[in-house]
């Protein structure tokens, strides 16, 4: 089974990575969990890798993961992992973070609020095989492709791309709350130069989408791992509103799919004119 697709660019580079960890939904053979088709899609960001997948025709590569999140979460620690899930202790020190506490770590515990994901649990030659056989190639992948824009230019930008339910559910630190179109993220400054961070919520904002920053979501592992804005590398996570592009309940892509997925290509062009006023 692929584990991801990296879609070079087709156009004269820019200075840009997307990737799209989470719209992934080829199932691996050993997966073997206990939830319906419907709770595994409802932790899909479907059509993620679509909305964004103008990204090599404007001059930036694009990284979409093949596995779902739900098999092993790129987007977590390598020790974000819920000991409960496993059948014998793990090797090495864990540190759990509140994504597992939720039951959303490495590996989740439940696919939506209270539905199992496993009715069983895990050995660790599973889990570590996940890490191995997935979850580091993607990660790898991610690390080489900054590297390479970094060598040619001084300042560059990975845009971390993801969808949001339009209401927080039990799992989630706004339960209940209705979410803007778009979340823009940095961790609070620390992964990107917040001038950009603001930068990328302006696109949005000016093409009549409701943006919020670092709320409810801040970033995850991934911005987190690779952003050194100190360094030249600014990374941005962007979470879109389902309810702007798809059919929630259905999984099926929505009448303003196409504007969305313009929004998209828009945001990247500008970020890539940006950038090069950067350097």
């Amino acid at each position: 089974m692929r584990v991801f697709q990296l879609r070079e660019p087709s156009a004269a580079p820019i200075p840009l990575l997307v990737d799209s960890p989470h719209s992934g939904l080829d199932m691996p053979p050993d997966f073997g969990s206990a939830a319906s088709v419907e709770a595994l899609r409802s932790t899909w960001d479907a059509f993620v890798d679509e909305l964004w997948g103008d990204a090599p025709a404007l001059g930036a590569a694009l990284i979409a993961a093949d596995f779902p999140r739900a098999y092993v979460d790129v987007n977590r620690r390598e020790d974000d992992i819920d000991e409960s899930l496993l059948s014998e202790p793990w090797p090495t020190p864990l540190t759990p973070t509140d994504y597992t506490r939720r039951g959303m770590g490495l590996i989740r515990r439940e696919a939506l609020p209270g539905v199992a994901m496993y009715a069983r649990q895990l050995g660790v030659d599973e889990v570590q095989r996940r890490i191995t056989r997935y979850y580091r190639p993607y990660r790898e992948a991610v690390a080489e492709r900054i590297s390479t824009l970094r060598r040619v230019d001084a300042q560059v930008f990975y845009i971390d791309a993801h969808s949001m339910k339009s209401r927080g559910n039990a799992m989630n630190v706004d339960a209940g709350a209705l979410r803007p179109d778009v979340v823009v993220s940095d961790r609070h400054g620390t992964t990107a130069n917040a001038r950009h961070t603001q930068f990328v919520a302006e696109c949005f904002r000016g093409q009549g989408f409701t943006v919020q920053v670092n709320d409810p979501y801040q970033g995850g592992d991934l911005v987190r791992s690779f952003g050194a804005p100190a360094g030249g590398v600014h990374a941005i996570q962007v979470e879109l509103n389902r309810a702007l592009y798809m059919d929630e309940a259905q999984f099926t892509r929505g009448a303003d799919f196409a504007r969305v997925r313009s929004a998209c290509a828009s945001c990247m062009r500008a970020v890539g004119e940006y950038a090069r006023t950067l350097t």
